[in-house]
């Protein structure tokens, strides 16, 4: 992590002021790459509430929701008065037979991120199957392949002036605690450190970010109610029922330690985004309509302290 100025702290004990880099995230208005998720917003209207809200930069949603020219991808951005800060890529890792495919995708990925001013690729291990909701366990050389494919995708993001992170993800690869742990001791490169996926698989985010903080390159904030998490974590319920159920909630409304985590972070050195990230399914009920801007409005408040 760079080192940085010392900077104010808000009367909560969360930094304030432009050491925090918040952005938002078109999955927060329930634009997602899984099939039959549910009704996706207009793009000028995502990128419109997000600037209202102040945000000044996003990262790009899936594939195909955006511009895919990157001089068309800036356009529409700044004509919302907002860059681009990455992109979230969802590639098969595990495979030997499918790495030169994934490595062709990530090239791509890579190659419009760069072009239109962005900064890091964030990185999952897919399993293969379509959504989250169900996932295999890969043997010992699968993992291995995993770990080399992840640098492999690092080096060509790295060629593009990228960084890459990986991103502990419910129904991919690197899930549960143990593969958390076994993804740190195994590869060298940074996490995204996405804090509700990671309570729901497991892992205290707070807990990971004391421990170890110099392995943190990105964050997606997010805020979980527990109870719910347990039961995706039984199997008692699907990760698409929990988001339909309300899993996530705004900052500081969860059971996530959504401060202790942030002024852990600014301690450790960490300067990069917060994107905020409440995975969100909407309907087709009017009701609906005003969720997202209204609780990422929320969540960007607790952030700031106020």
């Amino acid at each position: 992590m760079n080192p940085s100025p010392p900077s104010t702290e808000s009367a909560s004990g969360r930094p304030a002021g432009p050491d925090l880099r918040p952005a938002g995230a078109p999955i927060s208005w329930g634009v997602c790459e899984v099939p039959g998720w549910g009704p996706m917003l207009p793009v000028d209207t995502v990128l419109g509430e997000m600037a209202e809200l102040g945000l000044t930069a996003t990262e790009s949603g899936p594939p195909g929701y955006l511009p895919e020219d990157p001089t068309l991808l800036k356009g529409v951005l700044a004509a919302h008065g907002l860059t681009l800060v990455g992109s979230f890529a969802a590639l098969v890792l595990h495979e030997r037979d499918l790495v030169a495919r994934s490595t062709a995708a990530a090239e791509r990925t890579a190659a419009l991120i760069a072009a239109a001013g962005g900064e890091v690729l964030v990185l999952a291990a897919a399993t293969g199957q379509d959504g989250y909701d169900t996932r295999s366990e890969p043997s010992d050389e699968q993992w291995r392949c995993l770990i080399d494919t992840a640098d492999r995708i690092a080096r060509i993001a790295g060629a593009h002036g990228l960084r890459t992170t990986v991103h502990p993800h419910v129904g991919t690869h690197v899930e549960t605690s143990a593969e958390v742990e076994r993804f740190l001791a195994d590869s060298t490169l940074p996490l995204c450190l996405d804090t509700g996926h990671l309570l729901i698989g497991g892992t205290d985010p707070l807990d990971l970010v004391r421990r170890h903080p110099d392995r943190i390159g990105h964050v997606h904030l997010k805020d979980v109610h527990a109870p719910l998490a347990a039961l995706v974590r039984a199997g008692s319920l699907t990760y698409a029922e929990a988001v339909q159920r309300g899993i996530y909630r705004p900052l500081g409304r969860g059971d996530v330690p959504v401060a202790e985590i942030v002024a852990t972070l600014h301690a450790a050195g960490y300067r990069g985004w917060y994107v905020l990230e409440q995975d969100t399914r909407l309907t087709d009920d009017p009701a609906d309509a005003d969720l997202p801007r209204r609780d990422t409005a929320r969540s960007l408040a607790h952030l700031r302290g106020n």
